[in-house]
């Protein structure tokens, strides 16, 4: 997911435009597309790519490998920190073939097609989150971008972004993804005083988001649950729960880091 900070979401629409491949798409808005086996691009796309990973994708890659969330940033990813940047990048891994193909992909396709990553369930489109300055308010936007290549675009079935969000079983994809770029819009700035993402204070805002079973074990045998109140509803959830835990970590990361006043967790007086 992009970032756009503005005043004026016409400007983006007006870059868009005139500098970027594809069109801004509103909520009445329809697109047509349609990928299967028939079409000569199919599973092309599933390859030699920079793929970035939101934490509830490994939450769901990781459950379906039924492995631990250790195991799958061991096995499957790459952790980046790209300059001027506070927080790493975590990108799936590419096989290590002549075509870099996707490590899920097969002959028949997606192995784990069911928890399929954010990007892979919501493409063609593209979301970016807009950030209103003025209002201080989010809010997505939405881009209609296939490549070049992709013959999908020319199939004559139309969609709106609601009924692909429901073709796709997108819509709690899309809720955390946003819940999770509001979390870190806010490293735009620097809060590590000097110690940078390798330091201890990242290190474990790192684990909050994307190690889950890691900072589950943190949470249930350390002192945090003596040092914070969390909500109850929340804190019976989190021994089993992933997003619970996942929701628990990005409170906790705006809290700790931010200081922003969050409602799940609390610091004990």
């Amino acid at each position: 997911m992009k970032f756009v900070e503005t005043n004026d979401l016409s400007e983006v629409q007006s870059d868009i435009q005139s500098n970027i491949r594809g069109r801004m798409l509103n909520e009445s808005e329809s697109f047509e597309f349609r990928c299967h086996p028939g079409v000569s691009c199919f599973n092309l796309c599933c390859r030699n790519l920079n793929f970035f990973l939101n934490p509830y994708d490994v939450i769901r890659l990781k459950q379906n490998l039924e492995i631990s969330s250790s195991e799958f940033i061991e096995k499957y990813t790459d952790i980046i920190v790209r300059p001027g940047h506070h927080f790493p990048d975590v990108l799936l891994r590419m096989a290590d073939n002549a075509e870099k193909t996707c490590p899920f992909l097969t002959e028949a396709g997606c192995r784990v097609y069911p928890d399929r990553p954010y990007t892979c369930r919501a493409f063609p489109v593209e979301h970016g989150l807009y950030y209103d300055a003025g209002k201080n308010q989010t809010r997505l936007v939405h881009f209609f971008r296939p490549p070049d290549f992709c013959q999908g675009r020319h199939e004559k079935t139309a969609w709106t972004l609601s009924s692909w969000e429901a073709d796709q079983v997108a819509a709690f994809y899309n809720q955390m993804t946003v819940r999770w770029a509001e979390v870190a819009r806010l490293f735009q700035n620097d809060p590590f005083e000097g110690e940078g993402p390798n330091g201890q204070k990242g290190k474990m805002a790192f684990m909050a988001v994307y190690n889950i079973d890691a900072f589950r074990d943190f949470v249930l045998n350390s002192s945090f649950l003596k040092r914070y109140k969390v909500k109850p509803q929340l804190r019976m959830k989190i021994k089993s729960d992933d997003v619970a835990m996942l929701k628990l970590g990005m409170a906790w990361i705006r809290m700790f880091l931010f200081d922003v006043k969050v409602g799940e967790i609390t610091l004990k007086r």
